[in-house]
């Protein structure tokens, strides 16, 4: 796990290990592309990100909107009412799931486990808040550029010299609200600009500071 954020993996925890022993858990292996969870279906147990990356993601009209992720370590909790969003493999991924009711009842009684899933609620509070400012408010090269920085920053733990991009250019449009067209526009733009130089699914970042400063990036909200 990346250093410094050991603190907000549900993996690292040895509360939640400690948990996993006493309550009925299965390991799920998914292919790339998986769907786990159809919208409105009844979020009735935890799902841990064990490896891989999982979307959420609501459907429209037009397409779909990918509303969050989830990388290793992470989890996406359950709740009283059908959910609306669906969960898929963005790459293959293995997941531990466990029943909400057993897992509630274990969590009322561990005080650590309570603040470890406290913290993890307000980052992706944090995210999602972030999330909504690139959409609304910030352009097509800002959008982009914002999500490669979020995404290294949460696989590395801070900034890296090369990333390997997991995610297709049509899964960015999703997370970033455009055309997977526009996204191959970006990406060209940034590599003419100096700012980045791809190799396959490699991105080597030329200039840090100069894309964090056209993203907008700060990534103290990934902190919280």
């Amino acid at each position: 796990m990346s250093p410094g954020l050991e603190y907000l993996s549900l993996l690292g925890s040895n509360a939640f290990a400690d948990l996993l022993d006493q309550m009925p858990h299965r390991v799920l292996k998914l292919d790339r592309r998986r769907i786990l969870r159809e919208p409105g279906s009844p979020p009735d147990e935890v799902i841990l990100a064990k490896a891989g990356i999982l979307s959420m993601f609501q459907a429209h009209g037009s397409g779909r909107q990918t509303v969050a992720l989830r990388y290793a370590g992470e989890a996406i909790l359950p709740g009283s009412d059908s959910a609306r969003y669906g969960v898929q493999a963005i790459v293959p991924s293995e997941v531990i799931l466990a029943e909400a009711g057993a897992f509630c009842q274990l969590v009322d009684g561990s005080s650590e486990m309570r603040r470890l899933l406290i913290r993890q609620m307000q980052r992706n509070e944090a995210i999602c808040y972030e999330w909504l400012v690139n959409c609304g408010r910030r352009d097509a090269t800002a959008r982009v550029a914002h999500f490669l920085c979020e995404t290294a920053f949460r696989l590395g733990g801070g900034t890296k010299a090369r990333m390997l991009n997991r995610f297709t250019q049509q899964q960015m449009g999703e997370i970033t609200g455009q055309t997977s067209v526009n996204v191959n526009r970006v990406l060209a733009e940034l590599e003419r600009q100096n700012l980045i130089t791809r190799k396959g699914r490699e991105i080597e970042f030329r200039d840090w500071s100069e894309l964090c400063r056209i993203a907008s990036f700060r990534p103290d909200y990934l902190r919280a």
